[in-house]
């Protein structure tokens, strides 16, 4: 029943998404151009909510729960596992005050109204996995502008999306790069819950009333802990909630 809800109102989830994202790119624009990143990041804030109240359309329901007392004005690193593209507005849109940025594939950064713009402009990380190389740099880059400005950053340290659920073993590189340039940044992991349900079918249809959540985990103090150790605690905390 859920399955032929999904083929009846999937059709206006989607069109609703993509509608969002073309409405926003010309304000993107505007904002970026004229008056600034901190316009700019607004913008992308309140775009990444209208996204992901997308998600309603089809039952689809997102909680956020963020009990920690985490500190303003220090960069933070976001350890999250990945199950689809729909975890990323709202953890953009709740983790806004701490000026999250993303570690993208740089193919993203083209053809995509709103999103390839923001990636571009927005301050985060486009890497070709493809080289090693440039891919090093950008995190080194993202690493310094964490430092400079006190911005944040969200990693999937999985490398790719589980289709399942289930958490694939945690990579520390991308953390240790971070790091090693911004080396006061606090660890924070982010349990993310049933988000892979909604695109277990593809596209099409959109699974219905999947109640998604993201829960903020307790933080990490680096210290002089081994990075892969710091990393194997986070990949613990968020698989005692996710499983």
């Amino acid at each position: 029943m859920k399955k032929l809800i999904g083929y009846l109102l999937s059709p206006f989830a989607i069109i609703a998404f993509f509608l969002v994202l073309v409405i926003f790119q010309p304000i993107q624009w505007v904002c970026f151009r004229f008056f600034g990143y901190a316009a700019h990041k607004r913008v992308v804030d309140f775009l990444n909510l209208c996204l992901y109240s997308t998600f309603y359309v089809i039952g689809d329901t997102v909680t956020f729960i963020n009990k920690q007392n985490l500190p303003v004005g220090r960069p933070i690193i976001f350890i999250s596992n990945h199950q689809s593209l729909l975890d990323i507005p709202p953890l953009i849109y709740h983790l806004r005050k701490y000026h999250a940025k993303f570690i993208s594939k740089v193919e993203l950064t083209k053809g995509i109204p709103s999103i390839s713009y923001n990636l571009k402009h927005g301050g985060g990380a486009n890497i070709d996995r493809k080289d090693p190389r440039q891919s090093m740099t950008e995190l080194m880059k993202l690493g310094e502008r964490m430092k400079t400005n006190n911005w944040s950053a969200v990693i999937f340290p999985e490398g790719t999306r589980s289709k399942d659920g289930v958490v694939r073993p945690f990579q520390s590189a991308g953390v240790a790069m971070l790091l090693k340039k911004c080396p006061d940044a606090l660890l924070v992991p982010i349990a993310i819950e049933n988000s892979w349900k909604v695109v277990r079918y593809g596209v099409y249809p959109l699974d219905t009333f999947v109640p998604m959540k993201w829960t903020v985990l307790e933080p990490i103090e680096p210290g002089k802990t081994p990075v892969a150790e710091l990393v194997q605690q986070a990949e613990d905390r968020i698989r005692a909630i996710v499983g």
